[in-house]
């Protein structure tokens, strides 16, 4: 029986795969049996394979690229031809899993029935281009790596051209490429899984040539998702659904209020449940300590922490308090603060119409429909990590500090993921690291097995890490044609950034860029704006769309309250708010306007328009919706969205990911769609209290482009900020109040 073989036998590409997929062994060293039957298990990375090129040939470091621009770490031909295409991001619903493939095969001439996807790591390769770290988030996907992954495409086609000029000994300018196939003068034809293995001994070309906009062929074309049929039949398996041998899983008893300790712990009725093998006492986020059940599965695991009993210390942690804490923000509200604008309010007082109004916004649970988990594999030379994150890179090194391993140790195995919407990117890497206490703590005790940690779905919603509560007020000073002559504006809420490795480049002048960004602009108004961050025992991040989830509420419902007391159509008033300076807007908003039949058709007795338009990641996204208002209770009919994302790579990308922004947006509105503390314990648990949007309260979306050809902008998150306002803007239309407060309050 074969168990080991020196893999210095390999050729010397074969010998790269494996020294990074077994980091840490000597050269020369025997193979374990696994890796064997790894590569033996796979005829693509044996006979047909790009990753290893570079140190096979030597020719990626003579053409001075870096790892994002290697072909080899991410383009994968086996000899049937099909092509695997590495993804630098999480794919958490989002879409990239497909639109990134459709860049690289545009450019490769890739027939598209053979591309598939798999998710990279926390290898350097994968990381952002523009950022140098592994990340998802900020809807950068597409706007960062569209240029990447092209080139990607077409240094690998220009490779599989050398590869069979090589070997036809012909110039290869004569030859071209078609859907997988190189072809040469007299009716030649070698497929790319045929070119393979010599294109590996081509150098990377430094500089391409890539297509013209008219010349594609995918990109701009409605496609299916490569992950729509795992998906849709049950098949596909994320983070949550790791299963290793031997593997055990844990879950954790967390303080009732945030960075609480324990006072007294009575395990005993935990350890009697069949299957628990270990109850542990873990450090957890904010400097807290927690219990964790290790068992041979999850509901013994959940079982056993329901049988604890633990006393907690909460004397010296802040106890945040919901009601208080409004009271807090509007005491602060009226004080001088951090300046952002600082524009001239001689006018206001002597405006001859005035508007003030305070817009409140609660804590928002990210809530994904799959809790956080994490899976932690320790070995002797180091620790492989199964999850789904937004931070590769970063919750690599936050294990790698836990473990007591280099960074180069640690190995990031990026899971499909069931939704994250900002909560799987956390700097202080939260859930990431507890795993690792977990496992560590586990291990000592002499459980060597791999630890699967899971949340529960109350774990996650009181977990932490909301959209953080935020109090505006505002006082706006204009005259009867609607033109504003002061506006003077305070916000206070928590800073996402403070404290976390973003602090350098976000928090200018005290100030947290994502707690003002979507305020004044695209309107030209003459604006002070003070803000305050007040520090509080909640954790705080970002939420799907950051900051716009508040700001384009409050600037778009408070231009649409200048239009109507104006009297000036809401449409019109924002075209010539507009001018000549911000024409994807115009063109966002028009497009939307024209599709949905707006000023045009009669709406049902009962409804009313609504229209916002917010610009977020460099996207502009314009609402037309319909709403009525029944037995006290706001009802969204129809939404029609005009988007101007630049370039639309994947156009069923972009639909469904304005629709599902959109629902999110809605459930922003709904009633219990907050996150309120009682004596620093978060009163809600599950979706029976934390409220979602069900089937009944979706409505009709439909979904329209602005054609353009500049490079792609950001989609994942600017499809929801204006939502919400849409809405709220219908329902003051037919109630003659506007609404001040998210979720909807109408009584």
């Amino acid at each position: 029986m074969l168990n080991t073989f020196n893999p210095a036998e390999l050729p010397r590409a074969l010998q790269h795969i494996l020294e990074r997929d077994e980091t840490g062994a000597a050269a020369g060293a025997p193979l374990p049996r696994r890796s064997f039957l790894k590569i033996a298990g796979a005829g693509s990375l044996a006979l047909g394979m790009f990753p290893a090129l570079a140190q096979a040939q030597g020719s990626q470091e003579a053409a001075g690229l870096k790892p994002t621009q290697q072909p080899a770490s991410f383009v994968e031909i086996s000899p049937s031809g099909e092509v695997t295409v590495a993804i630098n991001r999480l794919e958490f619903g989002q879409g990239v899993h497909t639109a990134l493939p459709m860049v690289l095969a545009e450019e490769l001439d890739a027939d598209w029935s053979k591309v598939r996807a798999r998710l990279g790591g926390n290898d350097a390769a994968y990381a952002d281009p523009r950022y140098g770290i592994q990340m998802t988030g900020g809807s950068t996907a597409l706007k960062h790596s569209f240029s990447q992954y092209r080139e990607l495409g077409a240094r690998a086609r220009a490779m599989l051209v050398a590869a069979a000029a090589a070997r036809w000994q012909v110039d290869a300018a004569t030859l071209r490429t078609r859907e997988g196939f190189v072809l040469g003068p007299g009716g030649k034809k070698l497929g790319y899984g045929e070119l393979a293995q010599e294109a590996m001994a081509q150098p990377v070309p430094a500089t391409v040539q890539l297509k013209e906009t008219r010349d594609f062929r995918l990109i701009g074309k409605p496609t299916g998702r490569i992950d729509a049929r795992a998906k849709s039949s049950g098949q596909q398996n994320f983070g949550i659904d790791m299963h290793l041998p031997g593997q055990l899983t844990a879950v954790v008893a967390h303080p009732p209020v945030f960075s609480a300790r324990l006072a007294s712990l009575d395990d005993a009725a935990a350890r009697a449940v069949p299957g628990v093998k270990a109850v542990l006492r873990v450090p957890v986020d904010g400097g807290g300590e927690g219990v964790a059940v290790v068992a041979t599965g999850y509901w013994p695991a959940r079982k056993g922490r329901e049988a604890l009993k633990a006393q907690w210390d909460t004397d010296a942690v802040e106890k945040v308090d919901s009601e208080r804490q409004l009271a807090q923000y509007r005491a602060l509200a009226a004080q001088p603060g951090a300046r952002h604008f600082d524009a001239d309010l001689a006018a206001l007082d002597t405006a001859p119409r005035q508007i003030e109004a305070e817009f409140s916004f609660p804590y928002l649970a990210h809530a994904p429909m799959e809790p956080l988990n994490c899976t932690v594999q320790m070995g002797e030379a180091g620790a492989d990590l199964y999850l789904g994150t937004q931070f590769a890179g970063v919750d690599g090194m936050a294990a790698a500090r836990v473990l007591d391993l280099k960074p180069e140790q640690v190995r990031v195995h990026v899971q499909m993921a069931g939704g994250g919407f900002g909560r799987r990117g956390v700097g202080t890497s939260d859930y990431v690291v507890e795993a690792c206490q977990v496992a560590l703590a586990a291990r000592r005790a002499g459980l060597s097995a791999p630890v699967r940690m899971v949340w529960s779905r109350e774990d996650d919603i009181k977990g932490g890490y909301y959209r953080p509560m935020h109090l505006h007020r505002a006082r706006i000073g204009f005259d009867e044609r609607g033109k504003v002559l002061a506006w003077d504006h305070a916000i206070v809420g928590q800073s996402i950034t403070a404290g976390t490795m973003f602090e350098g480049g976000m928090v200018k002048n005290g100030i947290d860029a994502t707690a003002v960004e979507g305020m004044r602009d695209p309107y030209p108004v003459p604006m002070r704006l003070t803000v305050h961050h007040p520090k509080l025992n909640v954790p705080v991040l970002w939420w799907r769309s950051v900051g716009s989830t508040h700001t384009a509420f409050v600037m778009e419902t408070l231009i649409d309250e200048i239009a109507r007391a104006s009297r000036q159509d809401p449409v019109a008033y924002r075209m010539q708010m507009f001018g000549d300076r911000h024409p994807r807007h115009r063109a966002a908003l028009q497009l939307a306007v024209d599709r949905s039949g707006y000023g045009k058709r009669q709406l049902r007795a009962g409804r009313a328009w609504g229209v916002a338009v917010h610009e977020s990641f460099d996207t502009v996204v314009a609402y037309v919706v319909e709403a009525s208002v029944k037995d006290g209770r706001a009802v969204l009919h129809k939404a029609t969205a005009g988007v101007h994302c630049n370039l639309a790579v994947n156009p069923r990308t972009i639909e469904a990911q304005v629709q599902g922004a959109a629902l999110m947006g809605l459930s922003m509105c709904l009633p219990g769609a907050a996150i309120t503390l009682k004596d620093g314990v978060v009163e809600q648990s599950n979706f029976g209290d934390f409220a979602v949007p069900r089937i009944t309260d979706m409505p009709e979306i439909a979904v329209h482009v602005v054609p353009s050809a500049e490079p792609p902008t950001g989609m994942g998150e600017p499809g929801l900020p204006p939502l919400a306002p849409a809405f709220a803007n219908a329902v003051a239309r037919l109630t003659g109040k506007p609404v001040r407060k998210l979720p909807f309050e109408l009584a």
